[in-house]
């Protein structure tokens, strides 16, 4: 997990000038220029914009592509845990992150953990969607599974209010444009945003059916497969078309698949589970 927006939980561990210093790189004051000019990467992402916080214990951190000395290591310098492998079926109204400042549950409460071990959740999933969440603490693999660059594939089953027709599909396919807002850091006080514009297009669409409720209403249920997420992209897609997304359920990402895992439940991924997500993110 290294995205800015990721690196800005608190939980995470300690603040990444601060680790820096502590491996022997620099001052902190020379670390933290070294960080805004994009010499410093967590997990193979660039991090330019402080505050970023970071756990030595899971996660790669370089300095001109070198690693810092003290990896393996977490914040009172103890060996690091085995990597850890979780799927959760994750139900509706429950938080995917692994810290929520408004006390919800979030899917780390899902599951149960040794004492002392940290894991954190693989992307997002919206509160009012269901389905497979992965946690880990492997945090090379989780930056690759999330990073558009590797491509790997994340399939959603989606229940529409509406028919979605032929040409739809093809839009979907081709690709819309949607509004693409970045925090890029603060500036004083205030957070710096970009607002701009970004294609989204799905990898693949499958209609399953279309049939009429009760109320004559038009309804479609379809499988989507997405090989680079926005947020919340299928809702916004969807909507673009003017179609309402009632029921969003993900069932698998990459070659890990859901199955018949009960909603709320959660376990450990077998080795070759492990083995296919880590071929599809080129780390086999």
């Amino acid at each position: 997990m290294s995205t800015a927006e990721d690196l800005k939980d608190k939980s995470r561990g300690e603040r990444l000038q601060k680790v820096l210093a502590a491996a022997g790189v620099a001052s902190r004051r020379d670390c933290e220029a070294m960080i805004g000019e994009g010499r410093v990467a967590v997990n193979g992402a660039v991090v330019v914009d402080l505050p970023a916080w970071v756990d030595p214990a899971v996660d790669r951190i370089t300095v001109d592509d070198r690693p810092i000395r003290g990896q393996g290591k977490g914040r009172k310098g103890k060996a690091a845990t085995r990597l850890t492998y979780v799927m959760v079926n994750k139900p509706r109204r429950v938080i995917s992150t692994a810290d929520d400042p408004e006390g919800r549950q979030t899917v780390l409460d899902l599951v149960p953990r040794a004492a002392g071990e940290r894991l954190f959740p693989v992307g997002r999933l919206d509160a009012d969607s269901t389905g497979l969440i992965l946690l880990t603490n492997d945090g090379e693999l989780a930056n690759r599974l999330t990073h558009p660059r590797y491509e790997v594939t994340k399939s959603y089953r989606v229940g529409l209010r509406g028919r979605l027709g032929a040409d739809d599909v093809g839009r979907l396919r081709e690709g819309l444009l949607l509004t693409d807002k970045r925090t890029l850091g603060q500036d004083g006080r205030q957070s710096r945003v970009r607002v701009g514009v970004k294609r989204a297009a799905v990898e693949s669409v499958r209609v399953l059916r279309r049939e009429r409720d009760g109320n004559g209403e038009d309804r479609t249920v379809l499988m989507v497969t997405l090989a680079e997420g926005q947020n919340r992209e299928i809702r916004r897609l969807m909507a673009r078309l003017g179609l309402k997304v009632r029921k969003l359920h993900r069932t698998a990402i990459g070659p890990l698949v859901l199955k018949r895992l009960p909603i709320g439940g959660s376990r450990a991924l077998t080795a070759g589970e492990v083995r296919g997500l880590r071929r599809v993110a080129g780390l086999a």
